[in-house]
């Protein structure tokens, strides 16, 4: 089952981002005291752990009517290229069973209706925040429309979506020792660190809460963005001020 992450970054400012850099000894690099607030800026993302691209829009603000439609029509482009599956050929009763399947133990369950309701075929399983404006009635029936099941994370436990983890790193790339001085530059360089990225994307796979047990057997791992995720895939190192972990 594909399965596919959203969250929302920002707000970012028009203010001197801290970052390492090489300078000469005692003449460490100085950030203007003074700076002017143009507005802020805010980062729309669908990301896929399995393949690593991401998809994202930046934005002066994030409200419903900014969010779903944009959101709605990157799904659609996703679904688009999806292979029909299995589950298309399921009876009533065996694909409504799948659907409650996946939603057995969550805390946050949207009603899929009457029992007797015909639910289309499910193709992807979408985690979001839980945040009032993703229950929106008019959404999730979108979603269920679409066959998208909607997985929201639970109150404190934001860093189970990946979506943040790559939302870390775009963000550290993207800002990290600039001085934006407006949000259409911040969205500039926001999209174009992801255009890069996708030009050779990572693959996350979940650590959870057994990673140190597994860390004897499994060695060589690399955290994401500072969340749940890792990676499998070697990072070269690159120096800027100190050592970091980077992805080509």
């Amino acid at each position: 089952m594909p399965v596919w992450t959203e969250d929302e970054a920002g707000p970012f400012q028009t203010i001197p981002f801290a970052g390492s850099s090489w300078q000469p000894e005692g003449e460490a690099e100085r950030y203007p005291h003074e700076y002017i607030k143009n507005g802020t800026a805010k980062l729309l993302t669908l990301f896929e752990p399995e393949t690593g691209l991401v998809h994202v829009k930046g934005v002066m603000s994030c409200t419903n009517v900014v969010l779903h439609p944009w959101l709605e029509g990157q799904l659609e482009q996703v679904l688009a290229r999806l292979p029909v599956g299995t589950a298309a050929k399921l009876e009533r009763e065996e694909n409504r069973a799948l659907w409650e399947s996946w939603q057995a133990g969550l805390m946050v369950v949207p009603s899929l209706g009457p029992a007797e309701a015909e639910l289309p075929a499910l193709r992807m399983l979408l985690v979001l925040d839980n945040l009032a404006g993703h229950h929106t009635p008019a959404f999730i029936i979108w979603l269920f429309h679409h066959g998208i099941m909607p997985l929201f994370t639970p109150l404190g436990g934001s860093w189970l979506n990946m979506a943040e983890s790559i939302q870390r790193i775009l963000k550290r790339r993207a800002l990290e020792g600039q001085h934006p001085s407006d949000p259409k530059q911040i969205i500039d360089w926001l999209e174009e660190t992801a255009e890069g990225w996708n030009a050779q994307p990572t693959p996350f796979v979940w650590a959870g809460k057994r990673a140190a047990r597994r860390e004897r057997a499994w060695q060589k791992r690399h955290r994401l963005g500072g969340s749940g995720a890792v990676t499998l895939k070697p990072l070269p190192e690159q120096k800027r001020g100190k050592r970091l972990a980077c992805v080509a």
